[in-house]
């Protein structure tokens, strides 16, 4: 079954990878700070049921908004040039203003781009789960294949 979703691009590109979901805030520091000494791309937030010792590196990640400290725009870019970044935010809301610095950082400083898509709406994120294959397409579609 395959089923589609459009968004607003914010950064685009075509990208294929597989879906991590959070309800909840991304907290990008709490989320990737003990990686950064050890390039683990584990999650590391506790208070993120969804995502807490799941690795991150190249997943789509779908996600309401990021939450937390201003520097998490500087760990985003960090983890990207480290190679255990995300391969795309998908955002379920408008995105905030930590996500989108840290996605222009990636693709400005480390010629890495983070492939944004936001305003998807709260029926995307209800339809997503984690490990579903995803098509996004450079015009903000998004393409899910469930098996």
């Amino acid at each position: 079954m395959t089923r589609t979703f459009k968004g607003r691009v914010v950064l685009g590109g075509n990208v294929n990878g597989e879906s991590l979901v959070t309800n909840q805030g991304f907290n990008i520091l709490a989320s990737y700070l003990m990686g950064l000494s050890t390039g683990d791309s584990t999650c590391f937030d506790q208070n993120n049921k969804d995502l807490y010792k799941k690795d991150l590196a190249g997943k789509v990640i779908c996600l309401p908004k990021t939450i937390g400290s201003t520097t998490g725009g500087m760990i985003l870019q960090s983890v990207t040039k480290m190679g255990i970044g995300p391969a795309a935010m998908l955002f379920s809301e408008h995105i905030d203003s930590l996500a989108a610095a840290g996605i222009i950082l990636c693709d400005v400083w480390n010629d890495k781009r983070i492939v944004a898509i936001d305003e998807l709406g709260s029926e995307f994120l209800d339809y997503m789960k984690d490990g579903l294959k995803v098509e996004i397409k450079e015009d903000g579609t998004i393409i899910i294949n469930q098996d």
